[in-house]
């Protein structure tokens, strides 16, 4: 399939988890996929693109600092000329344990991690590229991984924040973006079996269906999908600032997880 034949892409905390997902199918769809983060492992994933005969680049950038993430964006604008999909999905929330405790006794750390190398660091990344994306006379695409589930209280304080200024930042932009005919996408996934959370429960990809606490989650190629879908829908604009489920997406355009289950949306316990 070459449905993103020509188009240029950047996702970003593409190393690993839902990035890596994300990179691959827009890379499989013939996209050209630049990869950012901090870890050594970018190549590999640039590495399993071309086995899968996609193409794209690994650029280590450490999206907290500032002068980093512009740096990527101009390599992008010299090399390519400009951006058509940018998935921002860079998050550093995890150094702290999430925890089940009340708001009071939570470290405040939380901010930093959440805010600083999450929150702040989509911002800034929208900040360099977007000017980049509206030199196309096309459009594009800005997705924003994020979780939501119509506005429930996820159950922790800092996590929920973060996760509903990601969705508050998308549909603030996809209003002035509008006239640009670029949208703007926060897109929840569900239960990820992302590297961290496989290694947390003690097995791997091969052997999940083996955990009782896994049976319905889904890999990480399943919101790849979900992108991929969006930025080859040419109607996309009727979503632009809309928080979207990956199993919603997967009922309505059609595809599944790579086990050929359609995983469905979700929900966050009552």
């Amino acid at each position: 399939m070459t449905e993103l034949k020509g188009k240029i892409a950047l996702v970003t905390g593409g190393s690993r988890g839902a990035g890596r997902g994300i990179a691959l199918e827009l890379a499989k769809a013939g996209a050209y996929v630049y990869v950012t983060g901090r870890h050594d492992n970018l190549n590999d994933v640039v590495k399993e693109m071309e086995q899968s005969g996609g193409a794209g680049a690994a650029l280590r950038c450490d999206h907290t600092e500032d002068r980093e993430t512009e740096e990527t964006v101009r390599r992008i604008l010299q090399e390519q000329g400009r951006l058509d999909i940018l998935v921002n999905n860079v998050w550093g929330g995890n150094d702290l344990k999430i925890e089940n405790k009340p708001f009071w006794e939570l470290e405040t750390d939380h901010w930093k991690n959440m805010f600083d190398a999450g929150v702040r660091a989509q911002l800034m990344t929208n900040h360099f590229a977007i000017p980049l994306m509206r030199k196309s006379p096309q459009g594009g695409l800005i997705v924003h991984t994020t979780f939501w589930d119509d506005d429930k209280y996820i159950g922790h304080f800092y996590y929920d924040l973060a996760k509903n200024a990601l969705v508050r930042m998308a549909y603030g932009l996809s209003i002035e973006l509008a006239g640009d005919g670029i949208a703007v996408i926060p897109l929840s996934p569900g239960w990820m079996r992302t590297e961290l959370v496989l290694e947390s429960m003690n097995t791997d990809e091969d052997h999940w269906q083996e955990v009782e606490d896994l049976r319905n989650s889904e890999s990480t190629a399943y919101i790849g999908r979900a992108v991929r879908a969006m930025a080859a829908d040419p109607e996309i604009m009727s979503r632009t600032g809309v928080p979207q489920q990956v199993g919603r997406l997967a009922e309505t355009y059609g595809f599944t997880d790579i086990d050929g289950r359609r995983v469905p949306v979700f929900k966050v316990p009552e």
